[in-house]
């Protein structure tokens, strides 16, 4: 499946009636689990994929090869449609961004994220102007072939404003973005205020509000339509790491090996191969 035929596959999951969960994978197994557990798309994270390299997010420092190649081993081993956590897009340029997104395409992606980031610690959030002519290349770009997902990083990057917020999704809407994302907006009432400003465009949402974690049926209940974890399984995933360190380290061989089991792990790797 690719093309057309994955968009529409991928893009109906946002528009049907509670839309759907979009957890995010960092290796092929734990692509594999989530699989397995029943989520009938995946995305990327960014952030996970810098961490497992040993590098930071959000500096440029993934190359778009390297992100592809991962996104694509993904949709491989789990046949499920892929969002990729593609930052800004990997580019200067809006010719860039075009040009990672028919690359995206090449891969078999069914969707791609493009953030008005701009990797520059000093100058983190790109001028309006230019955050929309790159999700404006995108689209066109993309023509139908893959999900672009217009985002701003204004709360993440400590610039509270919701106004602009507003302003940049509408703008990343009215050039074609089929679905909209703000990452951590302070509360509830200002996620129903991004929703209802940008409607009927489909909402992304992280996790929750940035004040209060709510549940999936929540969410849905006031029109979020995909909620995705970004890094959130990876640090879980890591939080058991570290618990069993620490119980090794005291000598507890039974707390630090407990788990699933490796022959978990190889019968989701043949089932896949």
């Amino acid at each position: 499946m690719a093309g057309t035929e994955l968009y529409e596959k991928f893009m109906a999951l946002h528009t049907r009636e509670g839309g759907h969960v979009l957890p995010n994978a960092w290796d092929a197994v734990s692509a594999l689990i989530l699989a397995d557990a029943g989520f009938e798309a995946i995305g990327t994270s960014s952030a996970a994929l810098a961490a497992t390299l040993g590098r930071l997010d959000g500096r440029h420092s993934v190359s778009a090869k390297e992100h592809l190649g991962h996104a694509a081993l993904l949709a491989r081993v789990t046949g499920l449609p892929v969002n990729g956590d593609f930052e800004d897009g990997y580019g200067e340029t809006a010719q860039d961004v075009a040009a990672t997104v028919n690359a995206a395409v090449d891969h078999g992606l069914a969707g791609i994220g493009i953030e008005d980031t701009s990797g520059n610690t000093e100058a983190p959030i790109r001028g309006f102007d230019d955050a929309v002519n790159r999700v404006r290349a995108a689209v066109r770009a993309a023509k139908g072939r893959i999900v672009v997902t217009g985002r701003t990083d204004n709360y993440l990057q400590g610039r509270p404003d919701l106004d602009d917020t507003i302003r940049r999704l509408t703008a990343f809407a009215e050039v074609g973005a089929d679905v909209l994302f703000a990452p951590f907006p302070p509360d509830l009432d200002s996620l129903v205020k991004i929703i209802t400003a940008v409607a009927p465009t489909p909402v992304n949402v992280l996790i929750s509000p940035a004040d209060h974690v709510l549940t999936v049926a929540e969410l849905q209940k006031v029109g979020v339509k995909r909620v995705s974890l970004g890094p959130a399984l990876y640090a879980n995933a890591l939080t058991a790491l570290e618990q069993a360190a620490q119980a090794l380290q005291r000598g507890d061989i039974a707390t630090a090996t407990a788990g699933i089991g490796f022959g978990r792990v190889n019968d989701l790797l043949a089932a896949a191969s």
